[in-house]
């Protein structure tokens, strides 16, 4: 090792990513300990980290050339010792001129008077907030106005963050950011973010989500006149991820305006949108003819039928025929519906549609979730997408032995997943495997013996029991796209 190049042992130590393997091979050697200070530039520290501020000021005196630095918190306890306070953000202000990507979660002694050190970081690209419960809309301002080549914003589960936009409207006016994502942060509403203006020009990533939607319910656009079929004044071009959840555009346009406004995009969410119609689908067929990857989970809204209330699908398939018609580059799509009601929805989706959305984009993933609206005549319908290579049923009750016989014509499937989906045996499942050629296959909580699966393909993952049954939760929906 000590006859080799200096080069060469920089390139071995890029190579090792574990950073108990780095800490392990600096210590062979005191060339390999220096160029190992010379070289890493990521860390990742927190409860180990004690005493945290003296800690942090070794570290960052050895590893002079630090781009990322990662603090987390998580599961911290006071018997853990003190956490990084303000204090650690001026060293690393100090220590790290090369700082370009930092990430805080569960800091919780760190607030806005610790953010104003990062305008010293000059080479700063993205931030990420992750419970930072001290962080208020002064610290972002701060930043917003200091941080000049900030393109990546993250904010999750940030409370305190409420009340004055001015750092929305700065970052916005700025127009230099590319991602923003705000999970969960009960101060910032829909329409705040409307107020980013500019900047949307520029975004291309962007993620919204609330956890508490009622809240929400109570929230209304400023800018919303009745009877006045408006538009908010601004161009999203460069958008192509787009991910929105559990937000509520009953009357207001609200962030739901972002569908015809991102002709770019190619990766949608649209989680537990209430609001959502088959209007909306068909705005979005009309402008994102790009778009490659969809999610929609859903939940039936209330209605009322000939004789009683019934619940109903917000989305038919009108919404189906209009994405197969528009959207001709789809290859990934995630149907997903959360159902607490009984008797179960009517159905939104029919063979019929689904059928004319695989016949017309090439479809190679498909999951489908829940609330039993899935049956057999939806496995017809998956016999007609020649290109479906991944497929995921989950919940899927209505979904027999016949209707599993029909997978064996899918041409291209090569790796199938079944979970919690109780209406078909060994027959239906040997039948498939017998006449595809798997390369994985998973069951969880169906009834179905191993003895059917043992060997069926090159990777098999069984088990009797899941973690789900019945009908899923919104917490178990997990999007395909993420």
């Amino acid at each position: 090792m000590e006859d080799l190049p200096g080069a060469a042992l920089a390139e071995i130590m890029k190579r090792i990513t574990r950073t108990s393997d780095l800490s392990s091979l600096s210590l062979v050697s005191k060339r390999l300990y220096t160029i190992d200070a010379e070289h890493r530039s990521t860390i990742r520290v927190g409860r180990g980290l004690w005493p945290a501020k003296e800690a942090l000021l070794t570290l960052c005196s050895r590893f002079s050339n630090l781009r990322k630095v990662e603090i987390n918190y998580h599961d911290w306890t006071r018997g853990d010792g003190n956490q990084i306070d303000n204090q650690g953000l001026l060293t690393l202000s100090t220590c790290c001129p090369l700082l370009t990507d930092l990430i805080l979660s569960f800091c919780y002694y760190i607030d806005d008077s610790g953010l104003a050190y990062l305008t010293d970081c000059k080479k700063l690209v993205s931030l990420r907030l992750n419970s930072a419960k001290n962080i208020t809309s002064s610290g972002l301002l701060v930043v917003a106005i200091g941080c000049k080549n900030l393109s990546g914003l993250h904010l999750i589960n940030c409370n305190k963050i409420s009340g004055n936009p001015e750092w929305l409207k700065y970052l916005g006016s700025d127009g230099s950011l590319e991602e923003l994502v705000v999970k969960n942060c009960g101060g910032i509403s829909q329409y705040d973010l409307l107020l980013f203006g500019p900047g949307w020009m520029k975004l291309q990533r962007f993620v919204f989500e609330v956890s508490n939607l009622y809240n929400i319910l109570r929230l209304r656009d400023p800018s919303f006149v009745a009877n006045y079929q408006h538009s908010y004044d601004f161009c999203c071009k460069s958008l192509k991820d787009l991910r929105l959840r559990g937000i509520a555009t009953v009357e207001e346009i609200g962030l739901r305006s972002l569908l015809g406004k991102s002709k770019s995009l190619q990766i949608l969410c649209l989680h537990f949108v209430l609001g959502l119609t088959d209007s909306d689908m068909i705005t979005l067929s009309q402008n994102c003819s790009n778009l490659k990857s969809i999610s929609l989970q859903l939940e039936p809204v209330l209605g009322v039928g000939p004789q009683r209330r019934v619940f109903r699908m917000p989305l038919t398939d009108v919404s189906l025929k209009a994405l197969a018609l528009g959207c001709r580059m789809l290859q990934i799509v995630e149907l997903a519906v959360y159902s607490r009601h009984t008797p179960y929805p009517e159905i939104g989706f029919s063979q019929e549609g689904l059928a004319t959305l695989f016949q017309s984009c090439p479809i190679r993933e498909l999951v489908l979730c829940g609330a039993n609206i899935f049956d057999d005549e939806v496995m017809k319908a998956l016999s007609s997408a020649q290109f479906l290579e991944t497929l995921k049923l989950m919940d899927c009750n209505q979904i027999t032995d016949a209707g599993m016989r029909l997978l064996a014509n899918s041409s291209s499937l090569v790796n199938l997943t079944l979970q919690d989906c109780r209406g078909f045996t060994d027959d239906g499942v040997s039948e498939v495997v017998r006449a595809r050629n798997l390369d994985s296959l998973i069951v969880q909580g169906c009834r179905v013996s191993w003895k059917a699966v043992k060997g069926a393909a090159k990777s098999v993952r069984y088990d009797h029991n899941c973690p789900v049954y019945g009908r899923l939760s919104r917490s178990s929906m997990i999007s395909t796209l993420d």
